[in-house]
């Protein structure tokens, strides 16, 4: 039996093709995918832009959720019908990385939609090595498909949330407001921030502030910075950077208060540099930790926060294409339509 799946062939080449369809083996469990969001870093990986760890054939997607449709011989806890999603990140478990408690970051990290088969298709296998490290996350309520898949991003930021730990009564500056912006907002707000300072393109400043955002700004340069201390009362506690921008690395040093934390989340263009000042580390004895990836627990408590509703983030997907129109859905996506992409396999 076959399936149709967006396969990525080579740099630029990314199709829609007929595959077989998977069928689980022992241990295994095959997923019916009912839907995918899509996010810049697939862009980089269809342009060659982003070629680490990437397999060429394989099947794009690693924001996912989907439906148990069936399961291999030795998998208990599992019924068919139940909403799920994985971690996408297949850690080996055994290197001095993963034993000190950073998986996220393994030696011979395998990704979904990277080197192992993804979510831009019609099902999904979770391979027996996932089902064994738990990488299979039930949801436990029923979710709208396309929220569901957002916990995949959700974790990645609750990761980097960890590194600067937004405490209540805080006040935060995000550093653009692309859909990652956005959820740093969200999630600040759940912590108790007081203070949210979102400062991105004029166009999607309106969503920050209906996810928690206090002010929303889109000054650039040093009107950028005197209004965020302005804001802040003298700097932010928190200083997040989502948008890959050179210039912004030195920008969130100079917005953040004494003994603040700097996060720079976002992935820069590849061998990209920036000239900063260490002395304002120094002198204001600022924090400077970056984000990459997602533990399982990250993905777990993701799929927590948006079933029980206290992260309520759906109406960041704005656009939904059939598989279909794959080549609609990634142009959207290069054109920045809307805010959050979804493909919708059925």
């Amino acid at each position: 039996m076959d399936m149709t799946a967006a396969v990525l062939r080579g740099v630029g080449d990314l199709s829609l093709r007929r595959v077989p369809r998977p069928e689980p083996g022992p241990g295994e469990v095959l997923l019916k995918v009912e839907a995918n969001t899509i996010c810049g870093t697939d862009l980089r990986i269809i342009s060659g832009a982003k070629t680490a760890g990437v397999r060429p054939g394989v099947i794009m997607g690693h924001e996912f959720a989907g439906r148990v449709a069936a399961v291999g011989d030795g998998v208990e806890g599992v019924d068919v019908g139940v909403q799920a999603t994985c971690s996408i990140v297949l850690s080996c478990g055994r290197c001095a990385r993963c034993l000190a408690g950073r998986e996220h970051l393994c030696e011979s990290l395998r990704l979904f939609g990277y080197e192992i088969d993804g979510g831009m298709a019609e099902y999904l296998l979770v391979p027996r090595e996932a089902m064994e490290r738990g990488n299979l996350v039930l949801a436990p309520r029923e979710l709208e498909p396309t929220t569901l898949a957002l916990a995949e991003p959700v974790s990645c930021c609750l990761n980097g949330a960890r590194q600067f730990r937004v405490r209540p009564g805080d006040s935060v500056a995000v550093l653009g407001t692309g859909p990652i912006g956005l959820l740093h907002v969200a999630l600040a707000k759940l912590a108790g921030a007081t203070r949210i300072v979102a400062v991105g393109r004029p166009g999607r400043l309106d969503p920050a502030v209906e996810l928690g955002a206090t002010h929303a700004l889109s000054a650039q340069g040093e009107d950028l910075t005197r209004e965020v201390l302005r804001l802040t009362g003298g700097g932010a506690d928190v200083a997040v950077v989502a948008v890959g921008d050179p210039a912004l690395a030195d920008q969130a040093l100079q917005i953040a208060a004494i003994g603040g934390r700097v996060n720079y989340f976002a992935g820069f263009p590849k061998g990209s540099t920036a000239l900063m000042e260490p002395n304002v580390i120094h002198y204001r004895e600022l924090q400077v930790t970056g984000g990459s990836n997602a533990r399982r627990a990250d993905v777990r408590r993701a799929v927590e926060l948006l079933s029980s509703g206290a992260l309520d983030v759906a109406s960041l997907v704005t656009h939904r294409f059939p598989l279909a129109e794959i080549d609609a859905a990634i142009a959207a996506v290069r054109q920045r339509a809307g805010l959050k992409v979804a493909v919708v396999p059925s």
